[in-house]
């Protein structure tokens, strides 16, 4: 279990810019915009920090595929699959 699942999370109000087309067909919908919101930008942050952590490890990530390309997987012979 993660930390962040433990946490009790502090919600803070939030002044937002939506398109009111959409917020209005969201509330007829019943969604709830601030759990919506909420969701996305977790997701926002989810994605930028895959993409952060990926370009600061490429060169590692690169040199591990190219050492298994050459020598095969470390301890593949004890493999049972």
């Amino acid at each position: 279990m993660h930390a962040a699942e433990t946490t009790k999370f502090i919600r803070k109000p939030t002044n937002l810019s939506l398109d009111s087309a959409l917020l209005k067909e969201a509330k007829v919908l019943g969604i709830n915009v601030s759990r919506s919101a909420e969701a996305g930008i977790a997701e926002a942050v989810k994605l930028y920090k895959q993409e952060s952590w990926q370009k600061d490890n490429a060169n590692a990530l690169v040199s591990s595929n190219a050492y298994v390309e050459a020598n095969g997987l470390p301890l593949a012979k004890h493999r049972q699959f």
